[in-house]
C-alpha cells in the first residue's frame, strides 16, 4: 500500500454501511483539516494490495493504515474517530480503552448482524451465512 492516508474499507452494497460512511465523510472530515482518509467499498478495492481478504471485508468494516496494519469492526470505527479529531477523538479514545473494547466489539457485532434491519438497510445488507 502506498497511500499516505488510511483507507476505510466497507460494504458498498449495504445501504446502512454506505449511509454511515456518507455521515463520516460529511461530519468527521470537517473536524480536522489534516484528518485525511479514504473510504472505498470492498467491491472496488484492491483487497490484495491492502492485505485483506474478501471474506474479512464482507464481515466487518476495515481500517487499513499506510503501514499495512488492519483493524476491523469496532476497532476500525475507533481508529476513524481518533483520526477525525475534536470530540470524535475522545469517543474513539473511549472505544479504545481496554474495559470498553469488548463491549464495543459486542455492540458492533450485533449491529453488523442486523444491519439489514437498520434504517437504510435492505435485504442485500444481510451478512452471508457461514457454512456449517
Amino acid at each position: 500500500m502506498t497511500s499516505a492516508d488510511p483507507v476505510l474499507v466497507f460494504d458498498g452494497d449495504c445501504a446502512f454501511c454506505s449511509s454511515c460512511v456518507r455521515f463520516a465523510e460529511r461530519y468527521l472530515r470537517q473536524t480536522l483539516a489534516s484528518a485525511g482518509w479514504t473510504a472505498v467499498p470492498f467491491q472496488f478495492a484492491d483487497l490484495a494490495a491492502l492485505g485483506v481478504t474478501r471474506e474479512w471485508a464482507e464481515r466487518e468494516v476495515l481500517w487499513v493504515t499506510p503501514t499495512g496494519q488492519v483493524y476491523g469492526g469496532a476497532r476500525a470505527v475507533a481508529k476513524l474517530l481518533l483520526r477525525s479529531g475534536n470530540v470524535w477523538a475522545y469517543l474513539g479514545g473511549v472505544l479504545s480503552l481496554a474495559p470498553v473494547r469488548p463491549v464495543a466489539a459486542a455492540v458492533y457485532r450485533l449491529v453488523a448482524k442486523y444491519r439489514h434491519r437498520m434504517p437504510g438497510g435492505t435485504a442485500a445488507c444481510a451478512l452471508p451465512r457461514r457454512a456449517a
